[in-house]
């Protein structure tokens, strides 16, 4: 370089000094935004009282193992629930009939089966009359009886075994 050039390098720098300082500024005032905004982030992260990001994660070990013992209570609660609700009536079957002649009594006689999932429960039939009712019990056990069935017990329990079916496939 010329000497004529060194000597203006210092009025160059003169000028551009101001410019320089501006800049400065501004990446110190960014730099400080940026900061202030890491801090704020950072004290939100963190749950304790004291605001350490340690005690934020031990809190939230804690609550997860907390919810895992809660989740395993419940599906032990759900299992049993589910369990008992296999052994509940969850499908019916009626069918109402007249056991005599046309014109006497009406369809007053009816039978009943109630069948839990596994198809076991009982039929109950009556016969009405004028002058008497007769009331029949049958055990079931898998949609079977090990007594004779008359046709509107075997059309009760396949009525309650059809209804079981619609339930399952319902959801219910």
């Amino acid at each position: 370089m010329s000497s004529a050039s060194l000597g203006a390098l210092p009025a160059l720098l003169t000028l551009a000094a101001p410019y320089i300082a501006l800049a400065a500024l501004l990446c110190a005032l960014l730099a400080i935004a940026l900061l202030l905004a890491l801090r704020r982030r950072l004290s939100r992260l963190s749950l304790g009282r004291n605001g350490s990001i340690e005690e934020s994660i031990a809190i939230l070990t804690r609550e997860n193992k907390d919810l895992k013992e809660f989740r395993a209570e419940l599906e032990a609660y759900l299992k049993m629930a589910e369990s008992r609700l296999r052994g509940s009536i969850r499908g019916v079957g009626l069918v109402r009939f007249n056991p005599f002649e046309q014109g006497q009594g009406g369809n007053q006689s009816f039978a009943l089966a109630l069948l839990d999932e596994r198809g076991n429960g009982a039929v109950l039939s009556t016969l009405y009359a004028r002058d008497r009712v007769g009331v029949y019990a049958k055990p079931v056990e898998g949609s079977v009886s090990t007594f004779d069935l008359t046709p509107e017990e075997k059309e009760a329990i396949s009525t309650a075994k059809a209804n079981l079916t619609e339930r399952k496939k319902r959801g219910n």
